[in-house]
């Protein structure tokens, strides 16, 4: 039986899960997929892309550093594509043009909301940073419904440049921006979108910002409680959760726009978790 190629793109990508979690979602539906790792040259992503569907491949998922880059190439861009600035899943529509979605947010979300069981409606929710990684989920947060969403960053104008990229989609969320050292009051949930916590680096926040029932949750992943997530705990937080789960999710999401079946994601968390 021939498989269909799909494959995940990034530099560097030898650290990568998406082959081992694709792999497990082919065997749970039955699904004949063969998904592999490719590392891009940094000024050879156009290059890669081309020749990968030149030779049959059906998808691809993109990583860093070249999601913005991937959105650009596109000939077409879904609505939530369009919205996050940038791609995260290829493939070719019936006519051979390239389509870019990003299931980036609704990983996340449904991470949130279903496998963690964190309500985001009417909630205050402070999301840390204002690169790709948060431009990506913004929409889809904000689709939820919270009553507050703030917008921290090192740059307040990169903040503030977000908050009004997104005000059209805020509806009746208060959307706002400031710099790190700003909120001083609890919120619901703090979402960390920068990079910091895996180099071991921490935004200068308050410790007020967390309270006896805050959830904290770190975008990043890594064997160990992640620094954000240690700090965290260390001002009292009592749920805090690394972004595995958003990993999984984002993925099951990519299968289903290009095989039409989604995945059951429990049990791959699960069994990542383990190994």
């Amino acid at each position: 039986m021939s498989h269909d190629l799909y494959a995940v793109v990034g530099h560097p990508i030898s650290h990568s899960k998406s082959p081992r979690i694709h792999s497990l979602f082919a065997r749970q539906t039955g699904q004949a997929v063969e998904y592999t790792a490719i590392q891009a040259p940094l000024d050879g992503f156009a290059d890669t892309v081309r020749q990968f569907f030149a030779r049959g491949g059906k998808g691809l998922n993109v990583t860093v550093p070249f999601k913005e880059e991937a959105w650009r190439l596109a000939e077409r861009r879904t609505a939530r594509a369009e919205l996050a600035g940038a791609a995260n899943t290829l493939f070719q529509d019936p006519d051979g043009a390239l389509v870019a979605d990003n299931t980036d947010g609704v990983g996340l979300v449904r991470d949130l909301t279903v496998n963690l069981d964190v309500a985001l409606g009417g909630r205050r929710l402070l999301v840390l940073g204002a690169g790709g990684a948060v431009r990506g989920v913004l929409g889809p947060l904000l689709a939820e419904r919270p009553m507050e969403l703030v917008i921290a960053n090192r740059t307040l104008a990169k903040a503030e440049a977000l908050a009004r990229l997104f005000a059209r989609e805020a509806d009746s969320t208060r959307l706002g921006a400031c710099g790190f050292e700003t909120p001083a009051a609890p919120f619901d949930l703090i979402i960390n979108g920068t990079s910091a916590s895996l180099q071991g680096d921490l935004p200068p926040l308050s410790a007020h910002v967390i309270g006896a029932d805050t959830v904290v949750y770190d975008m990043m992943y890594s064997l160990q409680t992640t620094t954000f997530n240690q700090w965290a705990l260390a001002q009292g937080a009592t749920r805090v959760h690394d972004g595995l789960g958003m990993l999984v999710e984002q993925a099951a999401e990519s299968f289903r726009v290009w095989r039409g079946v989604r995945p059951e994601t429990a049990p791959v968390i699960e069994q990542l978790r383990t190994e």
